[in-house]
């Protein structure tokens, strides 16, 4: 089945409210772990176990949007480079291309909106969980950092979703990759692999200092994963949804079978796809 063109109101419905959901989840994390007044630092005070722990609950905030009916219907990208590089292979049309990154950029704001509001004093005391180098460590560096960790999960999403037997597991392969990626990157990065994730907080902040660097770096490291993964022989991308269920209907490309497209919506049935093996 081809990517399909068009106004897609519940996909892209989804992912603002995926993203959203994203957001609050994991930095609530932040501030839970972080946060100046979190009795957390007295329970874990080894800094390095709380960034585990951080990393756990906010790659496990998207992991738990993908199973659930707002992911098995968008994919749960949440993130513009796991759009961009579904884009890439071929399974986004350029109209989601555009209405998914706008989705999760607005659900990005609503997500950090309600962590400000809620947490309040907390908060603050983490700057709304803005990210920014290590000091000491230059802009261009750090770009660099964030590329090869967005790279890193970009291509562990691209290989889980290539074969039948690992495409329902991808949201347990990013939970346990993006991880470890902030107990490791966080000190270095704040480990963002998100542009998204580093723009609602950094605008509703005011703070924008080397912003650049979470634009840049990770939608270079996507692209890159990309042409890695096409270096890989004997595989191919299958699905774009990170949670793959035929029970729902799909707008982006799929090898898999899909559901059929509901008939009230005027677009004619989805014929279903070969089996892959």
């Amino acid at each position: 089945m081809p990517a399909q063109r068009g106004w897609h109101w519940a996909e892209w419905s989804s992912e603002f409210a995926g993203t959203a959901l994203l957001l609050l989840g994991g930095l609530s994390a932040v501030c839970l772990d972080f946060g100046s007044n979190s009795p957390m630092i007295k329970v874990v005070p080894d800094h390095s176990a709380r960034l585990l722990i951080t990393g756990l609950l906010f790659a496990g905030s998207g992991s738990l949007v993908a199973v659930t009916p707002l992911g098995r219907r968008s994919g749960a990208h949440l993130n513009p480079c796991v759009t961009l590089a579904f884009w890439r292979r071929g399974h986004v049309h350029p109209h989601d291309l555009a209405g998914y990154t706008a989705a999760q950029v607005a659900g990005a704001f609503a997500g950090t909106a309600l962590v400000q509001w809620w947490w309040g004093g907390q908060a603050r005391s983490v700057d709304l969980g803005v990210t920014h180098p290590r000091a000491g460590l230059p802009a261009m560096g750090a770009a660099g950092v964030e590329a090869v960790m967005t790279a890193a999960l970009v291509l562990i999403i691209l290989v889980m979703v290539s074969t039948r037997r690992t495409a329902r597991f991808a949201p347990l392969a990013v939970w346990i990759v993006v991880a470890v990626l902030v107990w490791q990157g966080a000190p270095w990065t704040g480990t963002s692999l998100n542009p998204a994730r580093s723009l609602a907080p950094a605008v509703l902040s005011m703070d924008f200092g080397d912003l650049w660097v979470y634009f840049v770096g990770p939608l270079a490291g996507s692209l890159a994963a990309v042409e890695v993964f096409n270096l890989i022989p004997g595989l191919e991308t299958l699905t774009a949804k990170l949670y793959y269920d035929w029970r729902y209907p799909s707008t982006l490309a799929s090898v898999l079978p899909v559901a059929r497209k509901p008939s009230s919506s005027g677009v004619q049935p989805v014929k279903q796809a070969p089996r892959a093996t």
